[in-house]
């Protein structure tokens, strides 16, 4: 009535009519967690183990799937150790035999030009490591220094073993090459031979073919019993056939 008079311009009427209009507001909806990550590793944490004794019965195993950190530190360690205790034992052995402090030209050691733990120290290296510098050597005088150069020996070839061993199977892992394995961003339902097909595409980074590849879909999600007992983490293998192969044009369909 106002503007019709002429007390209120009608453009200014107008105006306010169109600011008082809500907007509709959306609000993003909040990210569950993710059970399996899109790198293929599962997201459940292991609490509350109690038989952790049974990761120290195999060794082997539980050294590959160390942290490179933790594994180069076990690596280091277990030679530094050894050669320290064998250090220990050739110094042990010197001083026993009265090697150490011996100016008689006639008196034959168990080791030569072993004279402190630092000597000691370094022969262990030059036994272990098979450098060999020729300063100092094990003579036929004493039984225990040939026993102990067999024992060192011995042990420095398992270590060598074990070492080396669990390097190469931690660069050779099978999940590294799937870094160069690529997946679509979003994934297709259509219907396929009178079907719903769920489709995804996927794509090889290099040259080399990976032979015999196989494709497996694993659907989690919440489920009931016929009991009434609920799965909060219910898993199913699917069946799937692809489409195509061929790099960066592969899709898989569930049966």
């Amino acid at each position: 009535m106002l503007s019709r008079k002429g007390l209120i311009p009608e453009d200014y009427l107008l105006t306010r009519l169109a600011e008082n209009v809500q907007q509709p507001k959306f609000k993003a909806k909040p990210r569950k967690a993710r059970f399996v990550a899109k790198n293929g590793t599962c997201n459940v944490a292991h609490t509350n183990i109690r038989e952790q004794g049974r990761f120290l019965q195999d060794v082997f195993t539980t050294l590959v799937d160390l942290k490179w950190l933790h594994t180069l530190i076990i690596f280091t360690m277990s030679f530094l150790c050894s050669w320290l205790l064998f250090g220990m034992i050739w110094w042990l052995i010197a001083f026993a035999h009265g090697d150490l402090h011996q100016t008689d030209e006639e008196f034959v050691p168990c080791v030569t030009n072993i004279h402190s733990f630092s000597s000691a120290f370094l022969f262990s290296i030059e036994v272990q490591v098979t450098i060999g510098f020729g300063g100092r050597m094990v003579t036929e005088e004493c039984v225990s220094a040939i026993i102990v150069l067999i024992i060192q020996n011995i042990v420095g070839l398992l270590i060598n073993a074990i070492m080396l061993g669990c390097i190469f199977m931690k660069t050779a892992q099978a999940h590294r090459r799937a870094e160069t394995l690529i997946f679509s961003k979003h994934a297709v339902i259509s219907v396929r031979n009178n079907k719903l097909c769920f489709m995804i595409r996927i794509g090889d980074l290099r040259k080399s073919m990976i032979i015999s590849a196989t494709v497996r879909l694993q659907v989690v999600r919440s489920t009931f019993t016929q009991e009434g007992d609920a799965w909060c983490l219910w898993t199913r293998w699917t069946s799937t056939w692809i489409t195509r192969w061929a790099p960066m044009a592969s899709s898989w369909c569930p049966r």
